[in-house]
């Protein structure tokens, strides 16, 4: 009985020390840069990079991030972000539960068209979806000559816009979406559904009492997956974004490769991580309350 725990812990040392060695150390590394450290692991980088900040007096400084968020179009972009990522978030959420909802007590050749046509962007590159709703947003895009056919000389284009970003992202955390909360919903039992149908319950109030209360788990984390995805997109916000005011995947990749500076990337990209650390909140609360329901359960 005492070997178990020793056994246990050899078996899952080898991939804790890959992820400890690939993982864990260049983030150490790179929020030690952000903090002015520019030797060891990151000497190379610190005697080429511009503009970097390192501690005049002790050990570690907050230089670097003092000049990032000093600057506007740093503050623009992490208001775009977060913008972008709630916003996006929202809608791929209600449009995710529409469409499983609908594959769920619909069982005909639209819902299960409607199903598959959702899933589609799971094996679509990034960039081709990316260039195609940029042609198809574009001012003389699809959307536009359709417009423009109909009589509507001011519709709208999305191309190099926030709202382009906001429906590419609802495009692409779509397919994950609808497969998580269908799953949810495959897991509630067809005979409380009934039993609250015969108690006279409507088809709001089956929902709201039976239906949600129980597909809240996935729901969480369909939603937390999506705002993580959209947090630290790159592809999408790049190609259909603005050149200024995007959000910050694009800021961080110009401010690494066209200004050469390193630290303030990386500063950025901590700050990323910082908001992902709050939508990962949800996720392991999702996650405690479903190990703690299991063992109710037993």
């Amino acid at each position: 009985m005492r070997r178990r725990p020793v056994t246990g812990l050899l078996a899952i040392a080898p991939p804790v020390i890959v992820i400890a060695l690939f993982v864990g150390l260049p983030m150490v590394s790179a929020v030690l840069y952000t903090l002015g450290d520019t030797g060891g692991l990151n000497s190379t980088i610190g005697s080429i990079a511009q503009h970097q900040h390192t501690p005049e007096r002790g050990w570690l400084t907050l230089d670097a991030y003092r000049e990032v968020f000093a600057d506007e179009s740093f503050r623009a972009s992490l208001v775009a972000t977060i913008v972008v990522t709630l916003v996006a978030t929202v809608l791929v959420t209600i449009l995710g539960w529409g469409i499983a909802l609908y594959g769920r007590f619909h069982d005909g050749p639209l819902s299960r068209l409607l199903t598959g046509v959702s899933i589609v962007p799971m094996f679509i590159p990034a960039v081709i979806g990316a260039y195609s709703m940029l042609t198809f947003y574009a001012p003389n895009g699809m959307l536009r000559t359709i417009g423009l056919a109909l009589g509507w000389d001011s519709a709208p284009t999305f191309s190099y816009t926030l709202t382009g970003v906001t429906l590419g992202s609802v495009w692409s955390n779509l397919p994950l979406t609808v497969l998580l909360i269908s799953s949810g919903l495959g897991g509630v039992p067809q005979t409380l559904i009934d039993a609250s149908r015969d108690a006279g319950a409507g088809p709001v109030r089956r929902f709201r009492k039976v239906i949600l209360p129980l597909t809240t788990v996935p729901t969480i984390i369909a939603a937390t997956f999506s705002a993580i995805g959209i947090l630290g997109s790159f592809t999408l916000p790049y190609v259909l974004g603005p050149t200024a005011r995007n959000i910050l995947g694009p800021l961080m990749d110009d401010t690494y490769s066209a200004f050469n500076m390193p630290q303030q990337a990386q500063v950025m990209a901590v700050v990323v991580f910082g908001l992902a650390l709050v939508a990962s909140i949800a996720y392991v609360w999702a996650n405690y309350r479903s190990a703690r329901r299991s063992e109710v359960l037993r």
